[in-house]
């Protein structure tokens, strides 16, 4: 399968706009990425053109994306770019381009920021994982009063522990 997967720098452009689908959580911002270089002649750097893009996040990227991002805030986006080209109000070759996301997150090389986990949703209860009661031979299984027992020696005082006995076959 061949889709352009890009990474793209920029600034949070417009507030994120959430929606609970038929399909689950959807949302959708704006990112502006401006082109930075450096002007020899001003000796400075100089922002170049800025690009828009329209961010789509689903489920719980779309849940926390909504809840996290505002505007002018940095981020770094990672997904798959698309390319559309519509006629809209009679005005033919309208192009967007839209990035459906795998990953959003703050740029930290611009500033900080706070993570805190979501719980995640049980959808069907977890199974019994308590632990087995099995069936042993109550000589074998440690006293209860506080004295030293086992299968050898319970009445006769003795507190070796069973071994295993290794024997070799020529």
């Amino acid at each position: 399968m061949n889709e352009t997967m890009v990474c793209v720098v920029g600034n949070v452009a417009t507030r994120p706009v959430y929606r609970e689908t038929v399909s689950g959580p959807s949302a959708r911002f704006r990112i502006a990425v401006t082109a930075r270089y450096w002007d020899r002649e001003k000796n400075s750097w100089v922002d170049g053109h800025t690009n828009f893009f329209t961010v789509w996040a689903r489920r719980q990227l779309a849940t926390n994306a909504a809840a996290s991002l505002s505007v002018g805030e940095p981020v770094i986006v990672q997904g798959r770019l698309k390319v559309r080209t519509e006629t809209r109000e009679g005005q033919p070759d309208w192009m967007s381009a839209d990035i459906d996301a795998v990953s959003v997150g703050h740029d930290l090389s611009r500033g900080t920021t706070a993570f805190r986990r979501t719980p995640r949703p049980e959808s069907n209860p977890a199974p019994d994982r308590s632990e087995p009661t099995w069936e042993t031979d109550p000589a074998l299984s440690p006293p209860t009063d506080g004295t030293t027992g086992g299968a050898m020696g319970a009445d006769s005082g003795d507190t070796t522990q069973l071994r295993p006995e290794v024997v070799m076959v020529t």
